[in-house]
């Protein structure tokens, strides 16, 4: 058995490398082991919120894991076939859903099997894509890729103590499409809001200064504020953009203590004027990866993350890929290996 070592040092260094790893190791059958893991961290190895993505997704896949423990810098990963399956699932604290979602659900979907999931944790949570950046912007990614899931947001779940609630069902994909994302085309954004536990005063204040920065732009804005359950007081909000040429999504947490949304909610939108936002385009790596035939998008910038999945792909599927300059940003072209893609 020949096993794909992966340097986890490599990149940002972080979790997206352990979580990319994973799920192209069970969607391709490859064994893996990775080294270094948070190397350069504070607290290096595995930390508990790695933990809980690993162990579902060796159920999922039936993979047998070596080294699966907190502060652990090095694991093996053994994936078997990936199973259909209907479970619920606690993290136990406000561990990102939406983190363990990217690994689930293309692990999942391209091995064209089913998976429903009730999941209780953290759905709006820092250092992480908001719940709702997931269901209305990855997803709307995925489904024109050839990833089709749905996700219904049944509770809030903010830092420190989670809570929130998901249930998620994730369908079997019948081909991996390439994907063309080269420049935004809209001049309408959609504003989502959800509040829990703060004042509403508060919370419209800062949404009509954000709306106001984007009109300003030339932007319509249509908003939707919503009060909703949660055990901690929280707030997020997504603006996003989506056109036939385009997906652009920038996204945010409340700050209780200036009282506001942070600025770089509209400031990152009204940047990325091109196919996709920073974040979505690590995202698409993996699964573009995977298909025969060539995908394009244009971003603002190359991200340590976007560094980090190319690396992972190249190693694990085989992909070529290619990155050029535009005078506002990169184009990156990916094509998966004829022989490996799904």
């Amino acid at each position: 058995m020949r096993i794909q070592k992966i340097d986890g040092s490599f990149g940002e260094g972080g979790g997206q490398i352990i979580r990319s790893s994973v799920t192209l190791s069970s969607i391709t059958n490859t064994p893996i082991q990775i080294d270094n893991i948070r190397k350069n961290r504070i607290k290096p190895g595995l930390r508990a919120q790695h933990l809980t993505s690993i162990k579902i997704l060796s159920r999922i896949c039936n993979a047998s894991v070596e080294g699966l423990k907190i502060g652990s810098t090095s694991i093996r990963f053994i994936p078997q076939q990936v199973e259909s399956h209907s479970f619920k699932e606690d993290i136990g604290t406000a561990g990102s859903i939406s983190l363990l979602l990217q690994v689930l659900i293309p692990a999942v979907a391209i091995a064209k099997k089913n998976l429903k999931l009730s999941i209780i944790g953290g759905t709006d949570v820092k250092w992480s894509p908001t719940i709702d950046y997931t269901k209305y912007v990855l997803r709307e990614a995925y489904s024109r890729i050839g990833i089709n899931f749905s996700l219904n947001v049944k509770k809030r779940g903010y830092y420190p103590r989670g809570g929130g609630v998901v249930d998620i069902e994730v369908f079997p994909s019948k081909n991996i499409l390439p994907i063309n994302l080269l420049e935004r085309k809209t001049n309408h954004a959609k504003l989502l809001c959800s509040c829990s536990n703060i004042s509403k005063d508060l919370i419209i204040n800062s949404i009509e200064k954000i709306e106001k920065e984007l009109t300003k732009k030339g932007f319509s804005v249509t908003s939707d504020l919503k009060e909703e359950t949660s055990i901690d007081k929280g707030s997020s909000m997504l603006v996003f953009s989506l056109d036939s040429s385009s997906i652009i999504g920038s996204d945010g947490l409340f700050d209780s203590k200036t009282g506001e949304f942070p600025e770089n909610i509209s400031k990152d939108f009204l940047s990325n004027n091109l196919g996709v936002d920073n974040h979505l385009a690590d995202m698409l790596v993996l699964p573009a990866s995977l298909s025969k035939e060539m995908s394009v998008f244009r971003i603002h910038k190359i991200t340590k993350h976007l560094e980090t999945n190319l690396y992972i792909t190249s190693k694990i599927s085989g992909c070529k890929y290619g990155i050029g300059k535009l005078g506002s940003g990169y184009e990156l072209r990916i094509v998966g290996d004829s022989d490996s893609s799904i």
